[in-house]
């Protein structure tokens, strides 16, 4: 199906993924490509209009990523966000230098003119900085539309060209109206009519299911989160019968969670689709026996997820292909262009050549975590399962620092079981946007009646974010805290401190490893 389409090129800033997820909050598809992508693939595309992201790098360096100039000339509407506004000013002839002062974090911006990249903004208000270098001198044809304290161009335009630049995020929740600049963009200079919607995704996406599959057999990766969820409803209302998914049940999951899976997904559930259980716990305790390094978890858990998925293919006969539920941030957080790899994910990537599948299918590659629940719903999943808890691929495997083991499963299991508990009493959990404890390698004294104790130190977690891109701590009543403090203390054998983690992400990611 043809769709308006915004490209976001990726100059390997952190907040990439989360430029396009904001213009499809607008109701415009966007993608992002890898700064390298070529003049004759954009043409190919043939976006509406483009976005060069940020970066980390200085663009008057010769190690750093530029662009080919020619793609001014290709009558494209342009807008530059941080390091791409100073690439669209070196490039263009102006000039770009270190900042004599940095600005990083919530800065106030005075709007200059009532320019069309910035209409309807107020004049002053808050956009979020992060920038060591500026834009010290505009391309011939410019005008400055905006300026701070310290950077006397925080925003450029060329509105005869269609090219605008501002320095600030706009794309982040702290820029206070950075929507309206990310609006001005996609409908004022680039014209859009707004054609994104989930039921046409929906659709779209059906129709290329079946194109792939014909009449062949797809074995899904069906952990009963969201993400595989939503995949698994999406699959079989495209090719029925020939979906089986497989529950690899690998002895981390959520305490209780390997039973409510099968009674949702299982021969008595509300599926109409062939399921598979595997109890693989002990196979996997044993390939984590002594292993530490959180890469080395990621992976180990990872490669017996295939391992097993072969094992059950072969069990199951002729199988053509293996669906994921791969959503973008995985995707970015793997590593997308020359974007910093944060960490690697178990389902993206491909499969080793080992694996008995023909190709892998991924519906929802492209989506965020909140779209993805829009689909669940569009689907008709349940309520309940659809605003699930995010859970990742690897399991409480990345929520207990240092070795995995039985016994410290059993501890995060009934701890977190707790936390859950106690948050959805307080009305919390719908509020929330993800919460879980994990399981810190400290060990610290403590007293417990008349005992002395050496045990271990549970960590809370919880956030509030909309895109899972960025994150902050979640503000939770202290008599919540209490209360979940003293159950875990008391039920929880092998416990005797619990902590609170207050860090944001970044700097921090959302689990612990």
């Amino acid at each position: 199906m043809a769709k308006e389409l915004i490209i976001v090129l990726d100059f390997g800033g952190q907040y990439n993924q989360l430029i396009a997820r904001r213009v499809r909050d607008l109701g415009v598809y966007a993608e992002v490509y890898p700064s390298s992508i070529g003049l004759e693939k954009i043409k190919e595309l043939d976006p509406k209009g483009i976005i060069f992201t940020g970066g980390p790098q200085s663009v008057y360096k010769e190690e750093s990523q530029h662009i080919d100039p020619e793609i001014f000339n290709m009558g494209y509407p342009i807008l530059g966000i941080c390091y791409g506004a100073q690439l669209i000013a070196y490039e263009l002839g102006g000039k770009v230098a270190t900042a004599p002062v940095s600005e990083y974090g919530r800065t106030e911006i005075i709007v200059d003119a009532n320019a069309a990249g910035l209409k309807d903004l107020s004049s002053s208000t808050i956009m979020w900085m992060s920038h060591t270098d500026y834009i010290s001198e505009v391309p011939e044809g410019f005008a400055i539309t905006a300026h701070t304290a310290n950077c006397p161009i925080a925003a450029m335009e060329n509105a005869e060209r269609g090219v605008y630049a501002v320095q600030f995020h706009p794309e982040v929740q702290h820029s206070v109206e950075g929507n309206k600049v990310l609006y001005n963009f996609v409908y004022g200079a680039c014209k859009c009519a707004g054609d994104w919607k989930m039921d046409t995704f929906i659709a779209e996406q059906i129709e290329k299911i079946r194109a792939k599959v014909g009449n062949g057999k797809v074995l899904l990766a069906l952990s009963g989160g969201v993400d595989s969820s939503v995949a698994a409803g999406l699959m079989s209302r495209a090719i029925g019968k020939q979906l089986t998914c497989v529950f690899v049940d690998h002895g981390l999951m959520r305490k209780n969670e390997g039973d409510e899976v099968e009674s949702i997904f299982g021969k008595n559930g509300q599926f109409d689709l062939n399921f598979i259980r595997v109890n693989a716990g002990p196979e996997y305790f044993e390939k984590l026996k002594g292993i530490e390094e959180p890469e080395k978890k990621r992976k180990i858990i990872g490669e017996q997820f295939i391992r097993v998925f072969e094992r059950e293919a072969k069990k199951i006969g002729a199988v053509d292909f293996l669906c994921q539920g791969t959503i973008y941030p995985d995707v970015i957080e793997s590593g997308l262009g020359k974007s910093a790899v944060i960490k690697s994910h178990h389902n993206v990537g491909g499969l080793p050549d080992t694996v008995d599948f023909k190709e892998i299918i991924e519906p929802l590659r492209l989506l965020f975590k909140d779209e993805v629940r829009k689909v669940g719903l569009e689907l008709g999943l349940p309520e309940y399962l659809v605003f699930r808890q995010p859970f990742p691929g690897p399991g409480l495997g990345i929520r207990i620092i240092g070795e995995v083991t039985p016994e410290k499963v059993q501890i995060v299991q009934d701890a977190d079981f707790i936390y859950r508990e106690e948050i959805a009493k307080a009305g919390l959990d719908r509020k929330i946007s993800q919460y879980f404890a994990g399981l810190s390698n400290m060990r610290s004294v403590g007293v417990m009646g008349d005992f002395r104790t050496y045990d271990y130190a549970v960590v809370l977690r919880a956030v509030e974010t909309d895109d899972f891109m960025t994150a902050v701590a979640s503000e939770i009543p202290f008599a919540v805290l209490q209360t979940v403090m003293n159950r875990i203390i008391n039920e929880v054998k092998g416990v005797n401190r619990v902590i609170y983690d207050l860090t944001s992400k970044p700097p921090g990611t959302i689990e612990f490893e």
